[in-house]
């Protein structure tokens, strides 16, 4: 007798079972990405202020936009960081997450002295959780943009 042969069956059937389940759930994924954009955001616009994408929720770079003007948020890097964090705590919310969520921050500060300040504020947002973060010093925006943060959060179960 050779039983080579229904071994090898029934291991060639489990991967074609396998390669299957994995390529269903690679379709289920990428079904599943969302842009998450608060109201009146503009429909033509070039990026998604956020996207939810297997589990992660993905939050672009948020600068701090006096919406009546369209400019720069006056007064320095302090009204800059919280209009930043305001903007980014109502994006987080609209995507159902918080900044309890949140495993990764990117910071990108004009002028690398502005640290503490920000520290100081960033602080009230996350004071007991602390996920991972970058700084970069040395960005050079136009029209007095002092500060410009994304973030990844953990997205809520659909």
């Amino acid at each position: 007798m050779n039983f080579s042969r229904k071994p090898l069956g029934l291991l060639a059937t489990a991967t074609l079972i396998g390669a299957t389940l994995l390529a269903s759930c690679a379709a289920d994924r990428r079904r599943s990405v969302r842009p998450v954009n608060l109201p009146g955001w503009p429909a033509d616009a070039l990026y998604s202020q956020a996207v939810i994408a297997n589990g992660f929720l993905h939050v672009s770079g948020v600068v701090a936009i006096d919406r009546a003007t369209g400019a720069a948020v006056a007064g320095g890097i302090r009204p800059q960081t919280q209009q930043v964090f305001e903007t980014l705590a109502t994006i987080l919310k609209t995507a159902g997450a918080s900044f309890d969520d949140v495993v990764k921050v990117n910071i990108y500060l004009k002028d690398p002295a502005d640290v503490a300040a920000v520290n100081a504020i960033y602080a009230g947002y996350f004071a007991a959780h602390k996920p991972a973060r970058t700084t970069v010093p040395g960005a050079d925006w136009p029209a007095g943009i002092l500060i410009e943060v994304d973030l990844v959060a953990v997205a809520p179960e659909p």
